[in-house]
């Protein structure tokens, strides 16, 4: 299928304020709290967000397939997948922590494309489409020159995810080797990487829809999205945001 790129470039920026946007409705409000099958939390401005999003890319591009978090999949076998999370850090949502992002990744033929990281609450969005550049609020960014874990800033979403998936000794690790580590999680610790403000974001669980814009944004601000083995993919269910510099130090405390 032929595609115009800068045309979904834009457009995503676009939907991804909008989707965003809406949940400021329900920001710092009471709202109700759902828990889904995997016990992870839900809410209506999850649900409506979504909702908005895919109706504005089914106008726009009917013929291109969509996957999201709340709403699963349409238009399946297209060669242009959309895919969405409304709020990634739907728990900093609900206690009115503005590091909630609003993501969008568009692939094509299963390669990344273009990606979206917006931030409602804190006006902040990073974007990218392959070959044009990774920018933050319009201007252009990149990641940090930093060649020493000894100098690195290291963020994760908390403190206990990595032991549950059995990466314990390598987060314990990269704590001790590393000059800095916060829980400034989620979608915003690799929007933090990207755009030159920490060195280092592991997640060691991630779904398609956490993973999808930052394989684009990484490699377009000179960085990389990889998994635990080096792996540029957003399909291995964790991922980690570094520079070139720094990740060789990283692959080798996940190895040993």
């Amino acid at each position: 299928m032929e595609f115009d790129l800068d045309a979904i470039h834009t457009s995503a920026i676009e939907i991804a304020k909008k989707g965003g946007q809406h949940t400021l409705n329900y920001f710092n409000q009471s709202v109700d709290v759902e828990r889904k099958s995997d016990d992870s939390p839900v809410t209506i401005a999850d649900r409506e967000a979504e909702t908005i999003m895919r109706e504005a890319i089914s106008e726009q591009f009917p013929d291109h397939g969509i996957i999201g978090e709340e709403h699963g999949r349409s238009n399946e076998s297209s060669d242009i997948q959309w895919i969405l999370d409304p709020i990634d850090g739907t728990k900093s949502f609900i206690h009115g922590v503005p590091l909630y992002t609003t993501l969008i990744g568009v692939v094509v033929n299963g390669k990344p494309v273009c990606g979206v990281i917006y931030a409602p609450a804190l006006e902040e969005l990073c974007e990218a489409a392959e070959g044009k550049g990774a920018r933050l609020n319009g201007t252009a960014c990149s990641v940090r020159s930093c060649d020493s874990l000894s100098e690195a800033t290291f963020l994760s979403t908390d403190a206990y995810t990595a032991v549950e998936y059995n990466y314990g000794e390598a987060f314990d690790s990269l704590i001790d080797k590393t000059r800095l580590h916060r829980t400034w999680g989620d979608a915003y610790g690799h929007m933090m990487v990207a755009t030159g403000r920490a060195d280092i974001m592991f997640d060691p669980i991630l779904s398609i829809w956490d993973a999808a814009p930052m394989q684009t944004i990484m490699s377009e601000a000179g960085g990389l999205f990889c998994d635990t083995t080096g792996k540029e993919t957003i399909e291995s269910g964790n991922g980690i945001s570094c520079s070139h510099e720094l990740i060789p130090e990283v692959l080798e405390i996940f190895e040993s």
